[in-house]
């Protein structure tokens, strides 16, 4: 894990922000190496699905939304295909919007909740990696999280908080508040956390865009596998579903 950890923050060191996460930026093309490396089909659900049907929603940024990839390439629909392939009855919300802070992310918060047809009952979070490449303050964004783990707290829906760490360019004291922070918070609310949500790719170039930092098709493949056992835990958790006909109100 160390060696992971040196590699995503050599990428970051050269990187002065996230291209894709930039709502002004339009997707860089992949090179050859990863046009020639097409996502594989959709997986095949299985027969039988336990259950009632689980909604997820996938609060976050680019790394959600799909920067660069299909729709149907991101990883919120992957990861829905691989929980469905494992049996696990879940339909999976994109709500990944390219350039959300964790400002973006709490400001649209309820309108995504309200705008759904039911309450979810797990939510996915994916949010923090824009406010670290522009350099805002850690506890900004650990006061935008927690308000948003807060008041999903409060709707009683479970969270999986997907972590992030710090470029080094920013220095020492800066990746010594931001680092810490996404552990602290699922500690805090008692939510499950993916301590590195890039953790797959950070070592293997060809699983990466032009921009050395969002997942080709086939990373967003490397991604779903690292966490789609931590996201299972969650969704078959016999705690969700209990509120599920419940509207959440703004």
């Amino acid at each position: 894990m160390k060696s992971k950890l040196v590699a995503w923050l050599a990428i970051l060191a050269g990187a002065v922000s996230l291209t894709g996460c930039d709502k002004v930026a339009q997707p860089t093309a992949p090179d050859a190496s990863h046009t020639s490396q097409p996502a594989p089909p959709i997986a095949t659900p299985s027969p039988v699905l336990s259950g009632p049907e689980r909604h997820i929603l996938a609060l976050g940024d680019s790394l959600f939304a799909g920067y660069g990839l299909r729709p149907d390439q991101a990883y919120p629909p992957r990861l829905e295909a691989a929980l469905r392939a494992k049996g696990i009855n879940v339909r999976v919300t994109n709500a990944g919007v390219s350039g959300d802070t964790t400002a973006d992310g709490l400001a649209r918060l309820n309108f995504t909740l309200a705008s759904l047809q039911r309450k979810p009952d797990l939510v996915l979070i994916c949010l923090g990696g824009n406010d670290m490449l522009r350099g805002l303050p850690p506890e900004q964004m650990r006061a935008n999280l927690a308000a948003i783990l807060a008041q999903l707290q409060q709707r009683h829906i479970p969270v999986v908080l997907m972590g992030m760490l710090a470029a080094p360019n920013l220095g020492k004291d800066y990746a010594g508040s931001f680092n810490p922070i996404y552990p602290a918070l699922a500690r805090e609310y008692h939510d499950a956390l993916v301590p590195f949500f890039l953790s797959a790719i950070i070592d293997r170039p060809n699983l990466r865009l032009a921009d050395h930092i969002h997942p080709t098709a086939e990373g967003v493949e490397w991604i779903v596998r690292a966490t789609t056992d931590s996201v299972a835990r969650m969704a078959t958790s016999s705690n969700l579903g209990k509120l599920a006909d419940y509207r959440p109100k703004i």
